[in-house]
Protein backbone atom coordinates (compact mmCIF):
# COMPACT_ATOMS: atom_id res chain seq x y z
CA UNK A 1 0.00 0.00 0.00
CA UNK A 2 1.46 3.43 -1.00
CA UNK A 3 0.98 6.75 0.84
CA UNK A 4 -1.93 7.80 -0.93
CA UNK A 5 -3.85 4.87 -0.71
CA UNK A 6 -2.86 4.42 2.97
CA UNK A 7 -4.25 8.54 3.21
CA UNK A 8 -7.79 7.33 1.71
CA UNK A 9 -8.03 4.10 3.21
CA UNK A 10 -8.13 6.60 7.15
CA UNK A 11 -10.95 8.49 5.65
CA UNK A 12 -14.51 7.62 6.98
CA UNK A 13 -13.48 4.91 8.75
CA UNK A 14 -13.99 4.01 12.94
CA UNK A 15 -10.34 3.70 14.23
CA UNK A 16 -8.04 2.52 13.81
CA UNK A 17 -7.85 0.54 17.60
CA UNK A 18 -4.42 1.88 18.68
CA UNK A 19 -2.68 5.00 17.26
CA UNK A 20 1.31 5.40 18.18
CA UNK A 21 2.05 8.70 17.54
CA UNK A 22 5.86 8.82 16.99
CA UNK A 23 8.14 7.10 14.88
CA UNK A 24 11.32 6.67 16.63
CA UNK A 25 12.82 3.49 17.68
CA UNK A 26 10.63 3.09 20.54
CA UNK A 27 7.25 3.91 18.44
CA UNK A 28 8.64 1.44 15.90
CA UNK A 29 8.53 -1.25 18.71
CA UNK A 30 5.51 -1.00 20.44
CA UNK A 31 3.59 -0.66 16.55
CA UNK A 32 5.44 -3.66 15.75
CA UNK A 33 4.67 -5.65 18.68
CA UNK A 34 0.77 -4.68 18.04
CA UNK A 35 1.14 -5.65 14.54
CA UNK A 36 2.12 -9.05 15.07
CA UNK A 37 -0.63 -9.57 17.51
CA UNK A 38 -3.20 -8.82 14.77
CA UNK A 39 -4.37 -5.43 16.21
CA UNK A 40 -5.58 -2.52 13.83
CA UNK A 41 -2.71 -0.21 14.30
CA UNK A 42 -1.39 2.89 12.95
CA UNK A 43 2.36 5.01 13.40
CA UNK A 44 2.21 8.11 12.59
CA UNK A 45 5.60 10.44 12.73
CA UNK A 46 6.10 14.26 12.17
CA UNK A 47 9.22 13.80 10.28
CA UNK A 48 10.99 10.97 9.38
CA UNK A 49 10.94 7.58 10.92
CA UNK A 50 13.65 7.66 13.31
CA UNK A 51 15.02 11.03 12.39
CA UNK A 52 15.36 12.34 15.97
CA UNK A 53 16.65 11.01 18.76
CA UNK A 54 16.93 7.31 17.22
CA UNK A 55 19.23 8.67 14.76
CA UNK A 56 21.58 10.62 17.39
CA UNK A 57 22.83 7.61 19.63
CA UNK A 58 25.93 7.05 20.48
CA UNK A 59 25.85 3.95 18.33
CA UNK A 60 26.18 1.99 21.19
CA UNK A 61 24.08 -1.26 22.47
CA UNK A 62 25.51 -1.86 26.13
CA UNK A 63 24.45 -2.45 29.36
CA UNK A 64 24.60 0.95 31.01
CA UNK A 65 28.02 0.02 32.61
CA UNK A 66 27.68 3.71 34.96
CA UNK A 67 24.18 3.38 35.81
CA UNK A 68 25.31 0.93 38.51
CA UNK A 69 26.78 3.72 40.36
CA UNK A 70 23.21 5.01 40.56
CA UNK A 71 21.89 1.52 42.13
CA UNK A 72 19.87 0.77 38.56
CA UNK A 73 20.96 -2.92 38.73
CA UNK A 74 17.59 -3.74 37.29
CA UNK A 75 17.82 -1.49 34.33
CA UNK A 76 21.47 -2.49 33.44
CA UNK A 77 20.18 -6.89 33.42
CA UNK A 78 17.34 -5.91 31.43
CA UNK A 79 20.00 -4.00 29.10
CA UNK A 80 22.68 -6.47 28.83
CA UNK A 81 19.65 -9.23 28.10
CA UNK A 82 18.28 -6.73 25.20
CA UNK A 83 21.86 -6.12 24.27
CA UNK A 84 22.78 -10.08 23.70
CA UNK A 85 19.03 -10.58 21.70
CA UNK A 86 19.80 -7.71 19.91
CA UNK A 87 23.42 -9.54 18.74
CA UNK A 88 21.38 -12.92 17.48
CA UNK A 89 18.20 -11.42 16.11
CA UNK A 90 20.11 -8.59 14.01
CA UNK A 91 23.66 -9.49 13.30
CA UNK A 92 23.43 -7.86 10.18
CA UNK A 93 23.61 -4.59 12.30
CA UNK A 94 24.58 -5.22 15.96
CA UNK A 95 27.71 -6.82 16.53
CA UNK A 96 30.40 -6.75 19.31
CA UNK A 97 32.78 -4.12 20.78
CA UNK A 98 35.54 -4.67 22.95
CA UNK A 99 35.47 -1.52 25.16
CA UNK A 100 38.64 -0.36 26.68
CA UNK A 101 39.09 2.00 29.78
CA UNK A 102 41.73 3.94 30.89
CA UNK A 103 41.99 4.57 34.46
CA UNK A 104 44.31 7.21 36.23
CA UNK A 105 43.71 6.61 39.68
CA UNK A 106 43.38 3.85 41.89
CA UNK A 107 41.10 4.60 44.71
CA UNK A 108 39.58 7.61 43.54
CA UNK A 109 35.83 7.95 43.23
CA UNK A 110 35.02 5.00 45.55
CA UNK A 111 33.17 7.99 48.06
CA UNK A 112 31.68 9.76 44.98
CA UNK A 113 30.10 6.37 43.52
CA UNK A 114 28.81 5.58 47.24
CA UNK A 115 27.49 8.96 47.65
CA UNK A 116 25.18 8.85 44.38
CA UNK A 117 24.27 5.04 44.88
CA UNK A 118 22.75 6.31 48.32
CA UNK A 119 20.88 8.91 46.83
CA UNK A 120 23.13 12.06 48.05
CA UNK A 121 24.43 14.88 45.81
CA UNK A 122 27.63 14.92 44.52
CA UNK A 123 28.93 15.98 41.59
CA UNK A 124 30.62 13.69 39.18
CA UNK A 125 34.24 12.80 39.79
CA UNK A 126 37.02 10.84 38.46
CA UNK A 127 36.45 6.45 38.94
CA UNK A 128 40.07 4.83 40.02
CA UNK A 129 40.78 1.40 39.52
CA UNK A 130 38.62 -0.21 42.38
CA UNK A 131 35.38 1.10 41.52
CA UNK A 132 35.91 0.49 37.73
CA UNK A 133 36.90 -3.39 39.08
CA UNK A 134 34.11 -3.56 40.80
CA UNK A 135 31.25 -2.78 38.24
CA UNK A 136 33.02 -5.06 36.13
CA UNK A 137 33.08 -7.77 37.62
CA UNK A 138 29.26 -7.07 38.48
CA UNK A 139 28.94 -6.98 34.48
CA UNK A 140 30.57 -10.08 34.15
CA UNK A 141 28.14 -11.80 36.77
CA UNK A 142 24.54 -10.74 34.91
CA UNK A 143 25.95 -12.10 31.96
CA UNK A 144 26.97 -15.53 33.25
CA UNK A 145 24.19 -17.64 32.02
CA UNK A 146 24.61 -16.67 28.85
CA UNK A 147 28.12 -15.35 27.78
CA UNK A 148 28.27 -14.14 24.48
CA UNK A 149 31.55 -12.32 24.74
CA UNK A 150 34.53 -12.40 26.90
CA UNK A 151 35.08 -11.83 30.42
CA UNK A 152 36.73 -8.22 31.59
CA UNK A 153 40.65 -7.95 31.90
CA UNK A 154 42.82 -5.31 33.71
CA UNK A 155 45.89 -4.49 32.28
CA UNK A 156 49.07 -2.58 33.80
CA UNK A 157 50.23 0.88 32.37
CA UNK A 158 53.23 -0.90 30.24
CA UNK A 159 51.07 -3.07 28.78
CA UNK A 160 48.72 -0.44 28.22
CA UNK A 161 50.90 1.60 26.41
CA UNK A 162 52.27 -1.12 24.28
CA UNK A 163 49.18 -1.86 23.21
CA UNK A 164 48.05 1.86 22.41
CA UNK A 165 50.84 4.33 22.24
CA UNK A 166 49.31 7.16 21.57
CA UNK A 167 47.08 7.22 24.53
CA UNK A 168 48.13 9.52 27.56
CA UNK A 169 51.50 8.84 29.05
CA UNK A 170 49.25 9.47 32.83
CA UNK A 171 47.57 6.52 32.55
CA UNK A 172 48.07 3.81 35.35
CA UNK A 173 46.01 1.06 34.48
CA UNK A 174 43.37 -0.20 31.65
CA UNK A 175 40.53 -2.58 31.75
CA UNK A 176 38.64 -3.87 28.74
CA UNK A 177 35.22 -5.50 28.03
CA UNK A 178 32.68 -5.93 25.95
CA UNK A 179 29.57 -4.55 24.87
CA UNK A 180 28.34 -3.99 21.17
CA UNK A 181 27.60 -0.97 19.13
CA UNK A 182 25.20 -0.26 16.32
CA UNK A 183 26.59 0.33 12.35
CA UNK A 184 22.84 1.83 11.14
CA UNK A 185 20.42 2.17 14.03
CA UNK A 186 17.82 4.05 11.34
CA UNK A 187 17.66 1.10 9.08
CA UNK A 188 17.44 -1.47 11.71
CA UNK A 189 14.35 0.94 12.16
CA UNK A 190 12.92 0.39 8.79
CA UNK A 191 13.20 -3.19 8.64
CA UNK A 192 11.01 -3.54 11.83
CA UNK A 193 9.06 -1.23 10.38
CA UNK A 194 8.30 -2.92 7.20
CA UNK A 195 8.40 -6.83 8.88
CA UNK A 196 5.59 -5.41 10.60
CA UNK A 197 3.52 -4.25 7.80
CA UNK A 198 3.97 -7.30 5.95
CA UNK A 199 3.10 -9.53 8.92
CA UNK A 200 -0.33 -7.37 9.47
CA UNK A 201 -2.61 -5.86 6.24
CA UNK A 202 -4.52 -3.84 9.22
CA UNK A 203 -1.36 -2.44 10.08
CA UNK A 204 -0.19 1.06 8.25
CA UNK A 205 2.25 3.42 8.92
CA UNK A 206 3.01 7.41 8.01
CA UNK A 207 5.87 9.59 8.04
CA UNK A 208 5.95 13.26 7.37
CA UNK A 209 2.51 13.30 9.21
CA UNK A 210 1.74 15.12 12.06
CA UNK A 211 -1.13 14.28 14.66
CA UNK A 212 -3.04 16.92 16.84
CA UNK A 213 -6.59 17.65 18.33
CA UNK A 214 -9.00 20.09 17.41
CA UNK A 215 -11.22 19.93 20.32
CA UNK A 216 -13.29 17.96 18.94
CA UNK A 217 -10.87 14.78 18.40
CA UNK A 218 -8.02 13.94 16.83
CA UNK A 219 -6.54 14.69 13.41
CA UNK A 220 -3.58 13.45 11.28
CA UNK A 221 -2.31 16.47 8.68
CA UNK A 222 -0.29 15.57 5.87
CA UNK A 223 2.91 17.72 5.86
CA UNK A 224 4.01 17.11 2.20
CA UNK A 225 0.39 17.62 0.87
CA UNK A 226 -1.32 19.55 3.74
CA UNK A 227 -4.13 17.01 3.73
CA UNK A 228 -6.32 16.28 7.13
CA UNK A 229 -7.82 13.61 8.37
CA UNK A 230 -10.20 12.92 10.79
CA UNK A 231 -8.87 9.53 13.22
CA UNK A 232 -10.62 7.69 16.33
CA UNK A 233 -8.87 5.69 17.74
CA UNK A 234 -9.55 3.43 20.43
CA UNK A 235 -6.14 3.97 22.14
CA UNK A 236 -3.48 6.54 22.02
CA UNK A 237 0.34 5.25 22.58
CA UNK A 238 2.29 8.40 22.82
CA UNK A 239 5.92 7.55 21.57
CA UNK A 240 8.06 10.83 21.01
CA UNK A 241 10.37 10.82 23.01
CA UNK A 242 11.70 14.25 23.75
CA UNK A 243 8.38 15.47 22.41
CA UNK A 244 6.42 14.13 24.73
CA UNK A 245 4.42 17.00 26.21
CA UNK A 246 4.56 19.08 23.34
CA UNK A 247 2.51 15.96 21.98
CA UNK A 248 0.16 16.30 24.66
CA UNK A 249 -0.48 20.11 24.49
CA UNK A 250 -1.05 19.84 20.90
CA UNK A 251 -3.70 17.05 21.45
CA UNK A 252 -5.73 19.01 23.56
CA UNK A 253 -4.74 16.09 26.87
CA UNK A 254 -4.92 17.33 30.32
CA UNK A 255 -1.68 16.42 31.27
CA UNK A 256 1.63 17.12 33.48
CA UNK A 257 5.01 17.89 32.54
CA UNK A 258 6.56 14.04 32.26
CA UNK A 259 9.74 14.61 30.33
CA UNK A 260 13.22 16.28 31.06
CA UNK A 261 15.00 15.54 28.33
CA UNK A 262 18.99 16.50 27.81
CA UNK A 263 21.06 16.91 24.68
CA UNK A 264 24.15 14.82 23.65
CA UNK A 265 26.24 16.03 20.92
CA UNK A 266 28.61 13.60 18.66
CA UNK A 267 31.41 14.46 16.47
CA UNK A 268 32.33 12.13 13.36
CA UNK A 269 35.87 12.53 12.57
CA UNK A 270 37.91 10.84 9.51
CA UNK A 271 41.19 10.89 10.61
CA UNK A 272 43.12 8.15 10.03
CA UNK A 273 45.93 8.53 13.15
CA UNK A 274 43.38 8.72 15.27
CA UNK A 275 41.39 5.53 13.57
CA UNK A 276 44.16 3.53 14.07
CA UNK A 277 45.20 4.71 17.76
CA UNK A 278 42.01 2.90 18.54
CA UNK A 279 43.60 -0.39 17.57
CA UNK A 280 39.87 -1.46 17.14
CA UNK A 281 38.41 -0.94 20.64
CA UNK A 282 35.63 2.40 21.66
CA UNK A 283 37.93 4.34 24.19
CA UNK A 284 35.18 4.83 26.76
CA UNK A 285 36.43 7.51 29.16
CA UNK A 286 35.87 10.44 31.80
CA UNK A 287 37.11 13.71 30.65
CA UNK A 288 38.30 16.03 33.74
CA UNK A 289 35.05 16.98 34.48
CA UNK A 290 33.68 13.48 35.33
CA UNK A 291 31.78 13.09 32.39
CA UNK A 292 31.72 9.89 30.50
CA UNK A 293 33.19 10.05 26.65
CA UNK A 294 33.43 7.53 23.40
CA UNK A 295 35.33 7.20 20.63
CA UNK A 296 35.56 4.41 18.49
CA UNK A 297 35.61 3.53 14.81
CA UNK A 298 32.84 3.53 12.77
CA UNK A 299 32.03 3.01 9.30
CA UNK A 300 35.86 3.98 8.60
CA UNK A 301 35.87 7.27 10.70
CA UNK A 302 35.84 7.73 14.35
CA UNK A 303 32.49 8.48 16.03
CA UNK A 304 33.34 11.38 19.24
CA UNK A 305 31.07 12.00 21.94
CA UNK A 306 29.27 13.05 23.91
CA UNK A 307 27.60 16.03 25.91
CA UNK A 308 24.60 15.91 28.31
CA UNK A 309 22.80 19.24 28.68
CA UNK A 310 19.40 19.89 29.59
CA UNK A 311 17.24 21.31 26.88
CA UNK A 312 14.31 23.38 26.54
CA UNK A 313 12.71 22.91 22.58
CA UNK A 314 13.72 19.34 21.32
CA UNK A 315 13.23 21.05 17.69
CA UNK A 316 16.09 23.41 18.31
CA UNK A 317 18.63 20.84 18.82
CA UNK A 318 22.11 21.06 17.86
CA UNK A 319 25.85 20.30 18.12
CA UNK A 320 26.77 24.00 18.75
CA UNK A 321 30.24 25.21 19.09
CA UNK A 322 31.11 25.48 22.50
CA UNK A 323 30.12 21.38 22.04
CA UNK A 324 32.59 20.89 19.77
CA UNK A 325 35.24 22.48 21.17
CA UNK A 326 34.38 20.02 24.78
CA UNK A 327 34.03 16.82 22.76
CA UNK A 328 37.56 18.07 21.13
CA UNK A 329 39.19 18.89 24.19
CA UNK A 330 38.33 15.83 25.70
CA UNK A 331 39.75 13.57 22.93
CA UNK A 332 42.56 15.88 23.45
CA UNK A 333 42.59 14.29 27.08
CA UNK A 334 42.67 10.86 26.21
CA UNK A 335 45.17 11.12 23.65
CA UNK A 336 47.28 14.29 23.97
CA UNK A 337 49.16 14.11 21.12
CA UNK A 338 46.80 14.32 17.76
CA UNK A 339 44.85 17.14 16.61
CA UNK A 340 41.63 17.59 14.72
CA UNK A 341 41.74 19.94 11.49
CA UNK A 342 38.02 21.63 10.98
CA UNK A 343 37.76 19.65 7.81
CA UNK A 344 37.95 16.47 9.38
CA UNK A 345 34.68 16.89 10.97
CA UNK A 346 32.91 15.34 8.51
CA UNK A 347 29.55 14.94 10.54
CA UNK A 348 28.09 16.13 13.39
CA UNK A 349 24.49 15.66 15.16
CA UNK A 350 22.96 15.95 18.42
CA UNK A 351 19.89 14.27 19.52
CA UNK A 352 17.24 14.49 23.03
CA UNK A 353 17.64 11.70 25.59
CA UNK A 354 13.54 11.33 26.28
CA UNK A 355 14.39 11.50 30.45
CA UNK A 356 11.71 11.50 32.82
CA UNK A 357 11.36 15.10 34.55
CA UNK A 358 13.83 15.52 37.04
CA UNK A 359 15.01 18.51 39.59
CA UNK A 360 18.38 16.61 39.82
CA UNK A 361 21.10 19.39 39.34
CA UNK A 362 23.32 16.71 37.45
CA UNK A 363 21.83 15.08 34.27
CA UNK A 364 24.18 11.69 35.17
CA UNK A 365 22.00 10.89 38.23
CA UNK A 366 18.99 11.31 36.19
CA UNK A 367 17.41 7.57 35.88
CA UNK A 368 17.86 5.75 32.78
CA UNK A 369 15.04 3.40 33.11
CA UNK A 370 11.73 3.32 31.45
CA UNK A 371 7.53 3.19 32.26
CA UNK A 372 4.30 4.12 30.95
CA UNK A 373 2.43 7.12 32.36
CA UNK A 374 -1.80 6.72 31.98
CA UNK A 375 -3.38 9.97 30.73
CA UNK A 376 -7.58 9.11 31.06
CA UNK A 377 -10.08 9.52 28.62
CA UNK A 378 -11.01 13.19 28.79
CA UNK A 379 -13.59 14.59 25.96
CA UNK A 380 -13.29 13.89 22.35
CA UNK A 381 -9.96 12.35 23.48
CA UNK A 382 -9.45 8.90 24.10
CA UNK A 383 -7.09 7.02 26.76
CA UNK A 384 -3.43 7.77 25.96
CA UNK A 385 -0.01 5.23 27.17
CA UNK A 386 2.95 7.75 26.94
CA UNK A 387 6.26 6.30 27.02
CA UNK A 388 8.73 7.80 29.28
CA UNK A 389 12.54 7.36 29.55
CA UNK A 390 14.41 4.63 28.22
CA UNK A 391 17.60 4.43 25.87
CA UNK A 392 17.92 2.50 22.55
CA UNK A 393 19.06 -1.13 24.00
CA UNK A 394 15.54 -1.50 25.45
CA UNK A 395 13.26 -0.80 22.29
CA UNK A 396 12.40 -3.94 22.44
CA UNK A 397 11.51 -4.53 25.76
CA UNK A 398 9.87 -1.38 26.40
CA UNK A 399 7.57 -1.59 23.27
CA UNK A 400 6.65 -5.09 24.65
CA UNK A 401 5.65 -3.14 28.07
CA UNK A 402 3.34 -0.62 26.60
CA UNK A 403 1.87 -3.06 23.66
CA UNK A 404 0.86 -5.38 26.92
CA UNK A 405 -0.78 -2.23 28.47
CA UNK A 406 -2.14 -1.88 25.03
CA UNK A 407 -3.45 -5.19 24.53
CA UNK A 408 -4.94 -5.18 28.15
CA UNK A 409 -6.97 -1.88 27.72
CA UNK A 410 -8.20 -3.82 24.08
CA UNK A 411 -9.08 -6.87 25.66
CA UNK A 412 -7.03 -9.30 23.77
CA UNK A 413 -4.37 -11.25 24.79
CA UNK A 414 -1.01 -11.60 23.23
CA UNK A 415 0.15 -14.64 20.83
CA UNK A 416 3.53 -13.62 19.45
CA UNK A 417 6.55 -13.06 21.29
CA UNK A 418 9.73 -10.97 19.88
CA UNK A 419 12.37 -12.12 22.43
CA UNK A 420 13.68 -14.20 19.38
CA UNK A 421 12.52 -13.17 16.24
CA UNK A 422 15.21 -11.75 13.87
CA UNK A 423 15.05 -8.74 12.43
CA UNK A 424 14.89 -7.90 8.55
CA UNK A 425 18.09 -8.58 6.81
CA UNK A 426 18.82 -11.08 10.39
CA UNK A 427 16.41 -13.17 9.20
CA UNK A 428 18.39 -16.86 7.96
CA UNK A 429 21.26 -15.35 8.81
CA UNK A 430 24.44 -17.41 7.57
CA UNK A 431 27.18 -19.08 9.80
CA UNK A 432 29.21 -18.74 7.26
CA UNK A 433 28.97 -15.54 5.30
CA UNK A 434 31.92 -15.49 2.23
CA UNK A 435 29.68 -18.79 1.44
CA UNK A 436 26.72 -16.89 1.36
CA UNK A 437 27.98 -14.07 -0.36
CA UNK A 438 30.04 -15.92 -3.18
CA UNK A 439 26.63 -18.08 -3.67
CA UNK A 440 24.32 -14.71 -4.27
CA UNK A 441 26.60 -13.39 -6.39
CA UNK A 442 26.74 -16.16 -8.34
CA UNK A 443 23.14 -16.49 -8.62
CA UNK A 444 22.45 -12.53 -9.02
CA UNK A 445 25.17 -11.85 -11.73
CA UNK A 446 26.75 -8.81 -9.07
CA UNK A 447 30.04 -9.35 -8.63
CA UNK A 448 31.72 -10.85 -5.23
CA UNK A 449 32.92 -7.69 -3.81
CA UNK A 450 29.58 -5.21 -4.41
CA UNK A 451 27.60 -8.23 -3.31
CA UNK A 452 29.79 -8.13 0.09
CA UNK A 453 29.20 -4.94 0.52
CA UNK A 454 25.86 -5.21 -0.02
CA UNK A 455 25.49 -7.86 2.55
CA UNK A 456 27.30 -5.73 5.08
CA UNK A 457 24.48 -3.18 4.24
CA UNK A 458 21.24 -5.16 4.03
CA UNK A 459 22.44 -8.66 5.69
CA UNK A 460 20.47 -11.32 4.14
CA UNK A 461 18.22 -8.51 1.96
CA UNK A 462 21.07 -8.15 0.31
CA UNK A 463 19.65 -10.95 -2.17
CA UNK A 464 16.55 -8.98 -3.11
CA UNK A 465 18.34 -5.40 -3.34
CA UNK A 466 20.84 -7.88 -5.62
CA UNK A 467 17.99 -8.61 -8.16
CA UNK A 468 16.66 -5.83 -8.36
CA UNK A 469 19.52 -3.30 -8.69
CA UNK A 470 19.25 -2.17 -12.40
CA UNK A 471 21.63 0.47 -12.78
CA UNK A 472 24.49 -0.35 -10.59
CA UNK A 473 26.24 3.05 -11.49
CA UNK A 474 28.13 4.65 -8.38
CA UNK A 475 27.46 7.94 -7.11
CA UNK A 476 30.73 10.42 -7.55
CA UNK A 477 33.01 9.32 -4.49
CA UNK A 478 30.40 7.05 -2.97
CA UNK A 479 29.66 3.34 -3.08
CA UNK A 480 25.79 3.72 -3.47
CA UNK A 481 24.89 2.96 -7.01
CA UNK A 482 22.15 4.84 -9.03
CA UNK A 483 20.05 1.07 -9.03
CA UNK A 484 20.27 0.73 -5.29
CA UNK A 485 18.53 4.41 -4.45
CA UNK A 486 16.07 3.54 -6.48
CA UNK A 487 15.21 0.41 -4.74
CA UNK A 488 15.31 2.09 -1.23
CA UNK A 489 13.12 5.02 -2.51
CA UNK A 490 10.61 2.14 -3.96
CA UNK A 491 10.55 0.03 -0.75
CA UNK A 492 11.78 1.54 2.09
CA UNK A 493 8.95 5.22 2.88
CA UNK A 494 11.15 8.14 1.19
CA UNK A 495 9.82 10.92 0.71
CA UNK A 496 12.20 13.73 0.80
CA UNK A 497 16.04 14.03 0.18
CA UNK A 498 16.98 13.54 3.90
CA UNK A 499 15.59 10.51 4.22
CA UNK A 500 17.41 8.87 1.44
CA UNK A 501 20.44 10.63 2.68
CA UNK A 502 20.94 11.24 5.95
CA UNK A 503 19.00 7.54 7.33
CA UNK A 504 18.31 5.25 4.67
CA UNK A 505 21.78 5.24 3.99
CA UNK A 506 25.02 5.93 5.55
CA UNK A 507 26.56 8.49 2.84
CA UNK A 508 26.05 11.47 5.28
CA UNK A 509 26.88 10.37 8.25
CA UNK A 510 30.23 9.22 6.61
CA UNK A 511 30.93 12.30 5.24
CA UNK A 512 30.46 10.84 1.57
CA UNK A 513 28.00 14.33 0.83
CA UNK A 514 29.29 16.79 -2.62
CA UNK A 515 27.05 18.81 -4.61
CA UNK A 516 27.68 15.86 -7.21
CA UNK A 517 26.35 13.26 -4.66
CA UNK A 518 23.60 15.62 -4.00
CA UNK A 519 22.53 16.66 -7.41
CA UNK A 520 22.86 12.96 -8.58
CA UNK A 521 20.12 12.02 -5.69
CA UNK A 522 17.82 14.72 -6.06
CA UNK A 523 17.86 13.65 -9.81
CA UNK A 524 16.65 10.14 -9.01
CA UNK A 525 14.17 10.82 -6.01
CA UNK A 526 12.74 13.68 -8.50
CA UNK A 527 12.26 10.99 -11.23
CA UNK A 528 10.85 8.71 -8.92
CA UNK A 529 8.10 10.63 -7.65
CA UNK A 530 7.56 13.11 -10.83
CA UNK A 531 8.62 16.11 -9.41
CA UNK A 532 8.95 19.28 -11.29
CA UNK A 533 12.18 21.99 -11.50
CA UNK A 534 10.22 24.17 -8.58
CA UNK A 535 9.55 20.87 -6.40
CA UNK A 536 13.44 20.14 -7.57
CA UNK A 537 14.77 22.86 -6.32
CA UNK A 538 12.81 23.40 -2.67
CA UNK A 539 14.38 20.26 -1.92
CA UNK A 540 17.38 21.04 -2.60
CA UNK A 541 17.50 24.35 -0.21
CA UNK A 542 15.58 22.30 2.30
CA UNK A 543 18.14 19.24 2.60
CA UNK A 544 21.66 21.96 2.45
CA UNK A 545 19.84 24.60 4.84
CA UNK A 546 19.17 21.31 7.07
CA UNK A 547 22.86 19.94 6.61
CA UNK A 548 23.87 23.49 7.64
CA UNK A 549 21.68 23.89 10.62
CA UNK A 550 21.43 20.28 11.94
CA UNK A 551 25.24 19.22 11.30
CA UNK A 552 27.25 21.75 10.63
CA UNK A 553 28.18 20.97 7.61
CA UNK A 554 28.61 24.51 4.90
CA UNK A 555 27.39 23.49 1.34
CA UNK A 556 30.59 25.44 -0.02
CA UNK A 557 32.79 22.84 1.74
CA UNK A 558 31.42 19.97 1.69
CA UNK A 559 33.89 18.66 -0.88
CA UNK A 560 36.96 19.16 0.77
CA UNK A 561 35.18 17.09 4.03
CA UNK A 562 33.70 14.40 1.46
CA UNK A 563 37.49 13.82 -0.17
CA UNK A 564 39.35 14.33 3.55
CA UNK A 565 36.68 11.07 4.31
CA UNK A 566 37.34 9.82 0.99
CA UNK A 567 41.47 9.90 1.84
CA UNK A 568 40.92 8.25 5.44
CA UNK A 569 39.06 5.26 3.62
CA UNK A 570 41.17 4.71 1.19
CA UNK A 571 43.66 4.57 3.42
CA UNK A 572 42.22 1.98 5.50
CA UNK A 573 41.63 0.19 2.68
CA UNK A 574 45.08 -0.23 1.50
CA UNK A 575 46.56 -0.86 4.92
Amino acid sequence: MNRSETIAGLKGRNGPAVLVIGGGINGISVFRELALQGVDVLLAEKGDYCSGASAALSRMVHGGLRYLENGEFKLVRESLLERDRLLRNAPHFVAPLPTTVPIFDFFSGIANGAFRFLGLTRRPNRRGAVVIKAGLAVYDILTATRRLMPKHVFRSRAETLRTWPAINPDIRNSATYYDAWVSRPERLGVEMLNDALAANPAARALNHAQVGGDGDGVVLTDMLTGEAVRLNPRLIVNATGGWIDLTNAGLGASAPTMIGGTKGSHLVVANRELHDALSGHMIYYENEDGRICILFPYLGNVLVGSTDIRVDDPDQVRCEADERDYILQSLAFVFPHLRIAPEEIVFQFAGVRPLPASDDSFTGRIPRDHFCEVVEASGALPEMLCMIGGKWTTFRSFGALAADMALERLGTKRTRDTEELAIGGGRDFPSDAERWISEQAAISGVPRARMRELFERYGTDAATVADGLGDDTMLPGCTYSVGELAHLIAHEHVEKLDDLLLRRTTIGVTGKLSSGVIEQALDILAKAKDWGEPRSARERNEFLALLESRHGLDATKLSARSERSAECASALKSA
